[in-house]
């Protein structure tokens, strides 16, 4: 695994570092006031607007909160109507009516590129549970785009935080904030409410995205591991202000028309006004977007014996108000060493309480052979509450057999990931059959060639229940 990242797309913009830390950022020298947030006048003409991510009165350590100073406030706009694509809503929208709630093992082939949507059309829900009305669960989300978001249009959701996996292709991200590129072995997460626009410099993308409808994203507490080590804080990189003057002062012909699309309780609405809404010259605060390099992580493991439970992979997480349980984890299996004596060394087969969705950015998994009909990037595999799984049949007798000597995995850059949590998540209508992705006979595929090695030891009865 390289902490230095070699991407086959530069970076054209400059960033903040440091997860949840306070930043500033101002386009324009002096635009950010100095000793108050909301002076008389603030500087060069502009409005000040607060915008929280918590409430007000949220402790300290869990305080989300930015001032922004723009050139108009965000409530200078006609008001919302009803967004008239009743399909892009059923699409984007989570339905509990619809859901599936089954058991079985399921697993995607790759999903289809698109070549005519954009970022937010070509976004569809795959799995989920809860409600964003009451602020509860999340929703799983499988994204395709070949073409850039109309130039004068932004979307926001005020029903949660968007976290983005990129898996193929660029993403070109401009928020109220700022820029982000993020590519392949890239995340980023847009905070609810936030405004953005997606365009696509290097042409079609696919990839992977959950909507936390419930609080926001943290580092995992890193406990006996110590101070540093998963993800460091560090190397998470927020967008510097950028804006647009593009402000429909003028009245009468010509003025620009801007269409916002807002995700608000489960629904589509729109407007449209006559000023950019990226034009934002300065900002400080708590609240923001970011994004980080999947590179930069720092694997732990065991160097003794045993396979350790895979929180110890955990980039980001979501806690729920039950102590040591999450809304959402997102964990990543990089490129890293094992060493372990006597141990069985890709994932065990279990049954977990958490639900288990997983994607592979690219490369291969260990414990999922590839191919076709296989685990392969751009695909997908989930494992609900309770559902047993592990190591396909193939991979339990090579790695049962192996020769135990230090070995790499993911040398060739592997990397997959995982959405765990804590809910019980269903699978739309879309994920289950439109797609027409979902592999017939996974289960029996990967489990029903299993072996009975079992022997029972000479002159043992197996009585042992009885006096």
């Amino acid at each position: 695994m390289m902490a230095e990242s070699n991407f086959s797309f530069p970076e054209k913009y400059h960033h903040l570092n440091g997860f949840d830390s306070y930043h500033e950022s101002e386009a324009v020298k002096g635009a950010l006031p100095i000793g108050r947030n909301s002076p008389q006048k603030p500087p060069h003409g502009l409005y000040a607007e607060k915008f929280s991510g918590t409430a007000f009165t949220a402790p300290r350590h869990e305080n989300k909160q930015t001032w922004f100073y723009r050139i108009l406030p965000s409530c200078s706009h006609p008001n919302f109507s009803p967004h008239d694509n009743e399909s892009l809503e059923s699409q984007l929208c989570l339905d509990n009516k619809r859901l599936n709630y089954i058991p079985n093992q399921l697993r995607w082939d790759p999903f289809d590129h698109s070549t005519e949507t954009d970022f937010v059309s070509g976004l569809r829900l795959l799995s989920g549970a809860g409600d964003p009305t009451l602020k509860q669960g999340l929703g799983i989300y499988i994204y395709s785009a070949g073409v850039s978001m109309p130039e004068k249009s932004a979307f926001y959701s005020a029903d949660g935080d968007l976290l983005i996996v990129a898996q193929d292709g660029v993403l070109d991200i401009r928020t109220e904030f700022g820029h982000l590129l993020v590519r392949p072995m890239e995340i980023a997460v847009i905070p609810r409410g936030a405004k953005y626009h997606v365009s696509l410099p290097s042409g079609p993308v696919r990839g992977y995205a959950l909507e936390l409808y419930e609080g926001h994203f943290q580092l995992p507490e890193l406990g006996p591991i110590g101070s540093n080590g998963l993800a460091n804080a560090r190397d998470f990189q927020i967008p510097v202000a950028s804006f647009s003057e593009d402000h429909g002062a003028t009245a009468g012909e010509g003025k620009s028309n801007y269409t916002i699309t807002c995700k608000f309780a489960n629904s589509l609405h729109q407007t449209v006004q006559t000023h950019t809404p990226f034009d934002v010259v300065a900002w400080h605060g708590t609240y923001y977007p970011f994004k980080y390099d999947l590179h930069r992580f720092n694997t732990i493991g065991s160097i003794s014996f045993d396979h350790p439970d895979p929180s110890i992979f955990t980039v980001l997480t979501a806690p729920s108000p039950r102590p040591g349980t999450a809304i959402a984890d997102f964990v990543i299996f990089p490129p890293r060493w094992l060493v372990g004596e006597d141990t069985f060394r890709p994932p065990w087969y279990h049954r977990n309480t958490m639900s288990e969705f997983m994607g592979l950015i690219k490369g291969s998994y260990d414990a999922k052979k590839g191919g076709e009909g296989g685990f392969v990037a751009g695909g997908a595999s989930l494992h609900n509450v309770m559902s047993g799984h592990g190591p396909d049949a193939e991979s339990f007798e090579g790695a049962s057999n192996a020769e135990l000597k230090p070995m790499k995995v993911g040398g060739d850059g592997s990397c997959a990931f995982m959405f765990e949590s804590s809910l019980m998540v269903g699978v739309t209508e879309w994920g289950l059959r439109e797609c027409r992705k979902v592999q017939d006979g996974y289960n029996e595929h990967s489990w029903g060639g299993i072996k009975v090695h079992w022997k029972r030891p000479e002159g043992e009865q197996g009585k042992g229940h009885l006096l």
